[in-house]
């Protein structure tokens, strides 16, 4: 939708800027369609500010927009083709236009969040999924944050009710979301048992959790420690499996679930879980995350503070992108990737 010119405030930048770079692609698929293409400058609505993209973050949400599946969720990015052919979530840059009915942004603000097609030199976002950049952080680590870090935040607190001196299982802690849950845990006091593949241990101690334990040598369900709280990201085990390593009123938040048909994905697997819950004495929830600039700010204190500190692998431009596609999809990604889309200031 185009914003009417006059009730836009938009740095002489912007205004002269009609095309851009950007990594998409036209149809679902592999990473072999993602390619770095010249695309139109995406216009914004009232509600909306145009940001000038100086990194982006690779999420396992964008994996799933580039492979529409499962399929379920082409109800609301597309049935037949991506509505939204540039790829990107994630992202950190300048503000340089707003529509008119924005309030809390002008031109030259540094901000952070989420954005539909983070993967280019411009990207246009809502108002209400943005918040200002943490002052010590870098583009790429602002970048990295706000999904992953927004996902962790709320699975241990709105869904979790994590409390200072609880017991904490992070299942998948090397992970995207794995690595902010076990920061974020730590930093509001709980003791942080992170669960992860043999390469990937020293990254999950190094991040602070106060044990790691390899799931290819070690069965940490079962029962010989229990866990007031547990973050299943991986998605991987049987839920009632998982219960066992509860305590008796402990709580369990499945955050994700890449086991599952192409229809539906893990949704099955959460659903059945949460049937399951009346008839025990464990609270099971399944985690939405809410995109809203509230849960960045607070966030923003953590990571501004120092407590958390996102995890780069490695930074890419935008002709890497379908290769990190590829290895976040494989499972070869220690932390998050950072796309760096401008870094000429």
């Amino acid at each position: 939708m185009r914003t009417d010119m006059d009730t836009t405030h938009m740095t002489d930048e912007a205004a002269g800027t009609q095309t851009m770079q950007a990594t998409a692609r036209y149809e679902y698929g592999d990473a072999d369609q993602v390619h770095e293409r010249t695309v139109a400058r995406p216009d914004i609505a009232a509600d909306q500010v145009l940001v000038r993209v100086r990194a982006a973050g690779v999420d396992r949400g964008t994996w799933h927009l580039m492979t529409g599946e499962p399929y379920a969720m082409r109800l609301f990015t597309g049935l037949r083709k991506p509505s939204q052919p540039i790829l990107g979530l994630d992202v950190a840059g300048t503000v340089v236009a707003v529509g008119a009915d924005v309030a809390r942004f002008q031109p030259g603000d540094e901000v952070f969040g989420i954005a539909s097609g983070s993967f280019a030199e411009y990207a246009a976002a809502d108002e209400a999924k943005l918040a200002f950049k943490p002052r010590r952080l870098s583009w790429e680590q602002a970048a990295v944050a706000p999904v992953s870090g927004g996902t962790a935040l709320q699975a241990l607190t709105d869904a979790g009710g994590l409390e200072a001196g609880q017991r904490v299982l992070v299942i998948g802690a090397s992970g995207g979301v794995g690595t902010y849950a076990v920061q974020l845990a730590k930093a509001l006091g709980a003791h942080v048992t992170g669960v992860c593949s043999t390469s990937k241990l020293d990254l999950v101690r190094r991040i602070g959790a106060d044990r790691v334990v390899d799931y290819t040598r070690d069965d940490y369900l079962d029962g010989s420690s229990a866990y007031d709280l547990i973050l299943d990201i991986g998605g991987r085990n049987p839920v009632a499996q998982i219960r066992r390593a509860l305590t008796p009123a402990g709580t369990l938040v499945i955050v994700g679930g890449e086991d599952g048909g192409r229809l539906t994905g893990g949704m099955g697997r959460q659903l059945g879980a949460l049937a399951m819950s009346p008839f025990h004495g464990h609270t099971v929830k399944n985690l939405i995350q809410k995109e809203h600039y509230s849960h960045l700010e607070r966030l923003a204190e953590h990571l501004q503070s120092g407590a958390v500190v996102p995890a780069i692998e490695r930074t890419i431009g935008l002709s890497g992108v379908a290769d990190a596609l590829r290895d976040l999809g494989a499972g070869r990604v220690r932390g998050k990737i950072a796309v760096v889309v401008r870094d000429d200031e």
